[in-house]
């Protein structure tokens, strides 16, 4: 009889799904460690919708799928849109044991190309290290399944992310990791870590988010002015721009990871005259103190009908007074200026994280 209890609570714990917890994530600027404080704010707004307008790694359009809302999550780098595919529009598609296998080996009936081997040789990674990226990005993109393809590219750009000193691609420095020096940054070990590890451990990260709200969740890869739709909250965190005129280029800093998220075509989109073989491009409007203020201006236009959230640092460019003011030519109401004292990575300062809330 014993034994019988004991088989039926193990059947019932299985069909119970373990509290969905989004990712770590090691991306500049991610919103994650203040993502309670954020809800604490905004949690008596009448919303039931919600437009994640530069979604970047997602955990804020995460954190409002969790609350229950209908969420679509926007962001116009592609690998950002891989990584919402994977948390915020699936709900239910998990990796299994077989599709991990599959995408971290080689397979005698698939022809792998050598692009990264070629390209970025001595650059960001090893030698060895790069084949395995071209073996492995090979195999997700021949997955069929949307969703299962997205859990496995955020997989592997968190792999990627976890080996790079600074977790960025922002320079040739491939020697910080290889030169036998003391140091007082980064993680030697994680560094050394082979990347099938690292995969199957974010990959297991990426299983445990997924989860169902209901809701018929979407994810966009737009600019944000393109984005059509009404929303009955638009959380707005653009790039930031400090008060030095210095703007966030996340373009810049992952371009290797939106390389990997266009692969067939990354060889026409590198700026081969740069030593770390950097995209073409940039960041735009939001990377131009000349045309900041003005975007603003136009993205508080464009959404003047619904709540408007705006996260911002205290010393960014428009200043907060300037912000306010053109927040106020749309909304009648600016609610409250939340403040929380937060030190943000790679940061040399401390800056205060503002939340401003228009009605």
């Amino acid at each position: 009889m014993r034994n019988h209890i004991v088989r039926k609570l193990d059947q019932q714990a299985e069909l119970i799904a373990p509290d969905p917890v989004f990712p770590s994530t090691r991306f500049q600027g991610s919103k994650l460690k203040i993502a309670d404080w954020i809800w604490e704010s905004i949690q008596n707004l009448n919303f039931d919708s919600a437009l994640d307008a530069f979604g970047g790694t997602g955990s804020i359009g995460y954190l409002f799928k969790k609350k229950g809302k209908k969420v679509t999550y926007n962001d116009i780098l592609k690998f950002n849109w891989y990584i919402g595919q994977a948390s915020i529009e699936n709900d239910t598609v998990k990796l299994t044991p077989e599709d991990i296998d599959f995408i971290i080996k080689r397979h005698a009936y698939i022809k792998y190309p050598s692009f990264v081997q070629d390209t970025f040789r001595d650059i960001y990674f090893t030698e060895e290290e790069n084949r395995w990226i071209d073996t492995a990005v090979t195999n997700i993109r021949l997955m069929n399944d949307i969703y299962k393809k997205s859990l496995a590219y955020f997989s592997l750009f968190q792999s990627c992310i976890s080996k790079r000193p600074f977790n960025l691609f922002h320079r040739k420095n491939l020697y910080l990791r290889l030169s036998e020096v003391k140091r007082n940054f980064g993680n030697k070990a994680t560094w050394d870590t082979p990347f099938e590890t690292h995969f199957r451990k974010f990959s297991d990260e990426a299983n445990r988010a997924v989860f169902s709200n209901g809701q018929g969740n979407r994810c966009l890869n737009l600019d944000i002015f393109d984005v059509k739709g009404n929303y009955d909250l638009v959380y707005i965190d653009t790039p930031y721009m400090s008060h030095k005129g210095f703007g966030v280029d996340y373009f810049g800093f992952y371009h290797f990871l939106e390389g990997l998220a266009h692969y067939e075509t990354w060889h026409e989109m590198i700026d081969y005259r740069t030593k770390h073989k950097r995209l073409k491009g940039g960041g735009g409007a939001w990377t131009d103190k000349k045309l900041i203020q003005s975007a603003f201006d136009q993205l508080f236009r464009q959404f003047h009908d619904s709540i408007l959230v705006v996260s911002y640092r205290s010393d960014g460019i428009p200043s907060l007074y300037e912000l306010v003011n053109l927040l106020k030519k749309y909304k009648q109401n600016v609610q409250d200026i939340k403040r929380k004292n937060y030190k943000y990575v790679l940061s040399t300062n401390h800056s205060e994280e503002v939340l401003l809330i228009g009605v």
